[in-house]
């Protein structure tokens, strides 16, 4: 919700904002910004052992771990670290014990069958 919005900027009250369901099973989101070009800034957030199928990133992907842990194969990012993902990597991802991000995109993820 917003909050406040001037001609530079937008506030926004993210707690007024709903999580979202994905078709993932115990990950939500909230979208916090976003351009038609595909460019978003979102808060993802995991259930304990929520996972994230076999994707592509086709931009770079940034994540800021700001509660619990997010795992991959190459390593466990914990709160108050970050990770980015290169474009093209692809990976799958899970939480053993439930986590909050704060994600950046330039583009989505592109998921594999």
């Amino acid at each position: 919700m917003i909050l406040k919005e001037t001609a530079r900027s937008v506030y926004l009250d993210v707690s007024r904002i709903a999580w979202e369901p994905t078709r993932f099973p115990g990950v939500e989101t909230k979208t916090l910004y976003a351009e038609a070009s595909g460019r978003q800034t979102v808060l993802l957030r995991l259930a304990p052992g929520a996972r994230l199928p076999d994707h592509r990133h086709v931009g770079v992907e940034q994540s800021f771990v700001l509660e619990g842990a997010l795992a991959d194969e190459e390593g466990t990012c914990t709160a108050g670290n970050f990770v980015w993902r290169r474009p093209g990597s692809v990976h799958h991802a899970w939480s053993p014990d439930g986590c909050v991000l704060l994600a950046i995109f330039d583009r989505p993820n592109e998921f594999l069958p």
